[in-house]
């Protein structure tokens, strides 16, 4: 199953308006995408609520994955997003 690491960068971490930025434009993709912290249980990236449970914070370390056809790509559209720092505008 591909996986790829990557560093939050909402300044509030996936926590309300992020998480349901991120929640929204997993539910796109055509695979069911994970996410999970080093030290945790992996939860659906879909889910507001349990992106909210991670408590994943600004610098930390955050490893997505998915599997199925369009696996990559859909890792890469929610890599960038939490690479971003939705905070803004």
């Amino acid at each position: 199953m591909p996986e790829r690491r990557v560093t939050v960068a909402s300044k509030v971490g996936l926590h309300a308006r992020p998480a349901a930025v991120l929640a929204k434009a997993a539910a796109g993709q055509p695979v069911k995408v994970t996410i999970r912290k080093d030290d945790g249980q992996p939860v659906e990236a879909a889910s507001v609520l349990g992106l909210m449970t991670l408590g994943a914070m600004h610098g930390d370390e955050v490893v997505l994955a998915a599997d199925g056809e369009g696996a990559d790509a859909a890792l890469e559209a929610i890599a960038r997003i939490i690479a971003t720092d939705l905070d803004e505008g």
